[in-house]
């Protein structure tokens, strides 16, 4: 699960990929215009940001610019009718990871998006496990001792980041923030809520646990 801004100001091409990238189980954000794009990029954090050249107000050109001048480090994937060789170039050069040509399918921009994903500076196993539970990232399946358990979306999510930090201390902040849309009005009891129902499905092992340290966050830690 990656957390994605998608700029892009045709609302039914921005509909699509929205719901697109959701159902391969992102956090999604969606605005319609430049100067929108650059104030999250300014705010909130991103794994990927998928945007369109031509944006009103202020072009995804200048927001790429802009964004690596300030030391932004967020993947980008430009998307464009520009389809020239000198275009590309300049997409690339103005800080983009990779450029994708309208129109396109949604698998190839699916299969870029993974592409992004994977070049991160720290690599990121697909199959994980700590104890007696395992997770694939691909296949998205998780087995605890043995048995498959079925999870919500974000419970998967959750799950997936205590496996790739365990031991770590991840404050309730820092969860919001990394798997929840930051236009969302969820809360710290969302956050418990989930918490919650994924030990209760964990239940059948014993190592690891996921423990609350009061008034800071959450902490996978092996019994």
């Amino acid at each position: 699960m990656a957390k994605i801004l998608v700029a892009e100001d045709d609302r039914e091409t921005g509909a699509t990929l929205l719901l697109w990238l959701t159902q391969q189980q992102h956090s999604v954000e969606l605005v319609t215009s430049g100067d929108e794009a650059s104030a999250r990029l300014k705010l909130y954090s991103y794994d990927v940001v998928v945007l369109d050249w031509d944006l009103p107000v202020q072009s995804g050109l200048d927001i790429c610019k802009e964004f690596r001048a300030s030391g932004g480090v967020s993947a980008i994937l430009m998307i464009t009718g520009k389809d020239t060789i000198d275009d590309k170039e300049e997409g690339l050069y103005s800080g983009a990871d990779d450029y994708l040509t309208k129109p396109f399918k949604l698998r190839e921009l699916a299969a870029r998006i993974s592409a992004l994903l994977r070049r991160a500076p720290v690599f990121k196993p697909n199959n994980l496990q700590v104890g007696k539970i395992t997770l694939d990232s691909i296949q998205h399946t998780v087995f605890a001792g043995g048995k498959e358990i079925s999870l919500l979306p974000k419970e998967f999510a959750l799950l997936e980041l205590f496996l790739r930090h365990p031991n770590e201390l991840l404050s309730t902040e820092m969860l919001l923030e990394k798997l929840w849309s930051s236009e969302s009005d969820s809360t710290a009891s969302v956050v418990k809520a989930h918490i919650h129902n994924l030990r209760k499905k964990l239940e059948c092992v014993d190592d690891p646990v996921i423990t609350n340290v009061y008034g800071l966050g959450y902490r996978l830690t092996l019994a």
